[in-house]
């Protein structure tokens, strides 16, 4: 009988995802957490034989807890599964040791087989997926600003070029104005831009939003 831990802030998403998962899995025991602290606490505090987590979170994100969980359990596979196509975060999310990356709207069709590859100790790769890592392996693909980015200053990022204001961004990833005020400055050093504007016209163009 598989735990699962699913960990998602939109109580919707997680009610489509554990009715998924029963109709495919009804064995499976499935628990669920709003945000990064749940997530870990029910990590580090119970048994799990899979973990299913989203990256856009408030306070503490996916890719920081998926850093931790697989410093304090890493035989735990871990499916990440987001909104965020895979040019945006697939290789960011293999790289910090999940097992599989998913987008939402792939999940109906493929969360069941997903789960079951995990919990047989292999991988998941779409091949979507497959491809952006060979691209990066091979170095297909020349180094472009973005990819210098910290995980935090990446979320921020998309959150700016989708058009978000400090406060909003703040206000959604629970984290101080001042703080996110200060990951923008950041971006906007590493990536030798100017302004918002400037943020919004470099996502659209490299396909990011």
């Amino acid at each position: 009988m598989p735990r699962i831990l699913i960990a998602d802030d939109h109580t919707i998403v997680r009610r489509g995802l554990i009715q998924i998962l029963r109709d495919g899995l009804p064995s499976a025991t499935i628990e669920e957490v709003e945000d990064g602290e749940g997530l870990l606490k029910k990590v580090f505090t119970g048994h799990w034989d899979l973990v299913i987590t989203d990256l856009s979170m408030p306070g503490r994100n996916g890719l920081e807890a998926l850093v931790q969980i697989k410093q304090q359990a890493p035989q735990l596979p871990v499916l990440v599964l987001s909104i965020h196509s895979a040019d945006q975060y697939s290789v960011r999310a293999l790289k910090a040791g999940a097992s599989g990356y998913l987008t939402k709207d792939a999940a109906p069709n493929e969360l069941v087989d997903a789960v079951q590859q995990l919990l047989l100790g292999k991988k998941y790769i779409t091949a979507a997926v497959a491809e952006k890592l060979a691209d990066t392996v091979q170095g297909n693909q020349p180094a472009v600003p973005h990819e210098a980015l910290s995980d935090r200053e990446f979320e921020v990022l998309l959150l700016i070029a989708k058009g978000l204001s400090i406060s909003e961004i703040a206000e959604r990833l629970s984290l101080s104005v001042t703080t996110i005020s200060t990951y923008r400055a950041r971006v906007i050093e590493k990536m030798k831009l100017k302004s918002n504007a400037d943020l919004i016209i470099y996502a659209i163009e490299n396909k990011l939003i």
